[in-house]
């Protein structure tokens, strides 16, 4: 399986959670973590594996600030770790910045058309911008 084919399947089924739960299931996340590093490892061997590893740490640490500060919730910090395991260090902070644009139009399309949500599904924006963040590798 390639690896935009394991972003796809990961982004469709957090953003399918997301939306319908607005929670992220802690297996989709460890899926797609383990998922990254195993398909790092595979192709790369031990340096693959480090690379994975530390783009998860990069996906988490980026947005845990903002778990600790209540505007984000605990499962789109772990799909970002997932996503950096499957992006590597630098995509996963360009997949983070290309992110939160397309968070703050959702949040403002709420607001627009007065959707009372307790809480916007952030893992439609996560999920775009690893995407596109992963179509600029190819």
């Amino acid at each position: 399986m390639t690896l935009f084919a394991i972003a796809v399947l990961l982004g469709c089924a957090a953003t399918i959670d997301d939306l319908r739960r607005r929670a992220i299931a802690n297996g989709i996340n460890a899926a797609g973590l383990v998922a990254g590093l195993v398909y790092h490892a595979a192709n790369r061997g031990l340096t693959g594996l480090e690379w994975s590893a530390a783009g998860a740490a990069v996906g988490f640490a980026v947005f845990l600030i903002f778990y600790w500060m209540g505007g984000m919730g605990a499962g789109d910090v772990k799909l970002m770790a997932a996503f950096g395991a499957l992006l590597g260090p630098s995509a996963i902070l360009v997949a983070a910045l290309l992110a939160a644009p397309l968070g703050a139009l959702m949040a403002a399309g709420c607001l627009l058309w007065r959707w009372r949500l307790r809480a916007i599904p952030y893992a439609p924006a996560l999920t775009l911008g690893a995407w596109l963040s992963l179509l600029g590798k190819r």
